[in-house]
């Protein structure tokens, strides 16, 4: 696990045959309030909590788990997390939260197709991704996690109830999976993706300051150049019409 900031550490994903997203834990550690930022495919559980163990973070102090959104790379292993972490809150946007709540898988597997192929291959029952949603973000909102201040961004256009994390202070963005390094942003074939939202999300993201984003997968960028996301934004405009 690598610490990005005094406020932000990073663990990366491991990619498989479905990519793992990565996951950000946020907040003070003197706080004893910690938040992790997705949790990530299915089977990746242990070696998530092994890293949060291995920086010296208690279990117990993370108090909540929010959610990007909650396609199957980010959501897989979510439940295995809460077996370690079984008081944590789980904070989602309102239109995926909605979803969960209600045993709706359609947001975690996007189509069909993928659904039959991941839960042959892994085993995956039925109601598997039905949890309850401590809290449902809908955009706007400013949250104190562990002494530290994020705006929340609901950016669709990846997935429907898609949102980002802002710091103002120290020009973080936790964008999920709307824009990546390498002038590259997230799919937006999947069910309630939509390119025109996903144009509209990367233009509204274009208008912060940024020195550091940390995508759901790929490399994070420490130093990320002035109009970044706004060029990608333009990079890719033509195909999200």
């Amino acid at each position: 696990m690598k610490q990005v900031t005094e406020t932000v550490y990073f663990i990366p994903g491991q990619d498989e045959m479905i990519p793992d997203s990565h996951v950000y834990l946020v907040g003070r550690p003197d706080s004893h309030d910690m938040t992790l930022v997705d949790a990530g495919l299915m089977g990746k559980g242990g070696y998530k909590i092994q890293c949060i163990q291995k920086a010296g973070i208690q279990l117990a102090h993370i108090k909540r788990i929010l959610m990007t959104h909650t396609h199957l790379d980010h959501i897989g292993c979510l439940g295995e997390i809460l077996e370690a972490v079984p008081d944590a809150e789980l904070w989602v946007h309102v239109e995926e939260g909605d979803l969960l709540e209600q045993g709706n898988d359609q947001a975690v597997y996007g189509m069909d197709m993928f659904k039959s192929m991941c839960q042959a291959q892994y085993r995956i029952p039925a109601g598997a991704f039905t949890f309850q949603v401590h809290r449902k973000l809908t955009g706007g909102e400013t949250l104190d996690l562990g002494r530290t201040d994020w705006e929340v961004l609901h950016i669709p256009g990846h997935s429907p109830g898609s949102i980002g994390l802002y710091n103002s202070q120290e020009k973080i963005l936790i964008p999920g999976d709307t824009v990546y390094a390498d002038y590259a942003i997230g799919r937006f074939d999947l069910f309630g993706a939509s390119g025109p939202q996903l144009r509209d999300s990367l233009m509204k993201l274009a208008t912060l300051k940024v020195d550091i984003l940390l995508p759901g997968h790929n490399r994070i960028m420490e130093a990320v150049p002035p109009g970044y996301i706004e060029e990608t934004a333009r990079q890719w405009e033509p195909y999200l019409s």
